[in-house]
């Protein structure tokens, strides 16, 4: 009876000092948050009203110089830009973005998968590591940019895919990543990178029309980089933000998960403690008994 005490008070213990990180993981997760979330709010209307101007601009121009970007051409070599997490303890969050990227090869580029044809690019160290781990082809070189998370850091990566776009070494580039509703709440994306998609025309709309200066082609030429930097960033720290969320939501059910384990084995203990007291009381009175006897 006193080995089973000692072993309830153990994982006691135990389970307390599990809640005690948890708890400050929570706390953590919960300061980084906010720096998270002002930092998306505020760029999310500019990365809007940007996106939307680039693809009316695709729309109307039609072909010509300074439009690589926007190019459409038959889909041979396909490049995904994974966004997950550097840390674990999330929840499903990283899961979750590893899923839709199988599944965006699997209903969108199959054929292309099987002739090897696919290539990930991982923003995040979990995505880096789950996709090397199944063989996927991934490369490492911008996996590390949540160490140091900052425009410059981030549009190398958008430069490089609009350099291997315009050589020709991919013909779509597709971004997997979070988007930020709330703490509870993330909506996991798959966003056209390149080419730039092209807004498709209501029927009976009337069709902008635009006076370029300087020429369409030089503000075109200067847009559009600068634009597709702002999107992949867009897209970061949304999912930055994501993460954080879902690790203070994780550490707060783990938090409540270990009070309900708490109190779970402090019944426990206590009947243990109860019942080892009856059985004293008993042995005594017993043998009080027999010496009066």
């Amino acid at each position: 009876m006193a080995g089973q005490l000692k072993e309830v008070r153990n994982r006691i213990k135990s389970v307390q000092s599990t809640q005690q990180i948890t708890k400050a993981m929570k706390m953590v997760s919960a300061a980084k948050l906010r720096r998270a979330q002002d930092a998306i709010i505020q760029m999310r209307p500019y990365a809007k009203k940007m996106q939307e101007m680039l693809s009316n601009i695709v729309s109307n121009a039609g072909g010509g110089a300074g439009m690589t970007l926007a190019a459409e051409r038959p889909v041979e070599k396909v490049l995904l830009i994974v966004i997950t997490s550097d840390r674990g303890l999330c929840g499903a969050f990283n899961a979750n973005l590893i899923k839709l990227a199988k599944a965006t090869i699997n209903e969108r580029y199959p054929d292309q998968f099987k002739k090897g044809n696919v290539t990930i690019w991982s923003i995040g160290k979990k995505g880096y590591e789950h996709f090397l781990k199944t063989r996927f082809t991934v490369t490492d070189t911008y996996k590390d940019i949540f160490l140091h998370l900052n425009f410059e850091s981030v549009q190398k990566a958008a430069q490089a895919a609009m350099k291997s776009f315009e050589t020709g070494e991919f013909d779509v580039v597709e971004v997997i990543y979070s988007q930020f509703k709330n703490a509870a709440t993330q909506k996991f994306e798959v966003e056209r990178f390149l080419p730039i998609p092209k807004v498709e025309a209501k029927a009976g709309a009337t069709k902008a029309d635009f006076i370029y200066d300087p020429s369409q082609e030089e503000l075109i030429a200067e847009l559009m980089p600068k634009i597709l930097n702002t999107q992949l960033y867009k897209a970061v720290l949304d999912s930055n933000a994501s993460e954080h969320g879902a690790r203070m939501t994780a550490m707060d059910k783990a938090s409540d998960n270990a009070q309900e384990m708490l109190r779970s084995l402090k019944i426990s203990y206590n009947r243990a403690r109860q019942a080892a007291i009856t059985t004293e009381l008993t042995e005594i009175v017993s043998g009080a008994a027999a010496l009066q006897g």
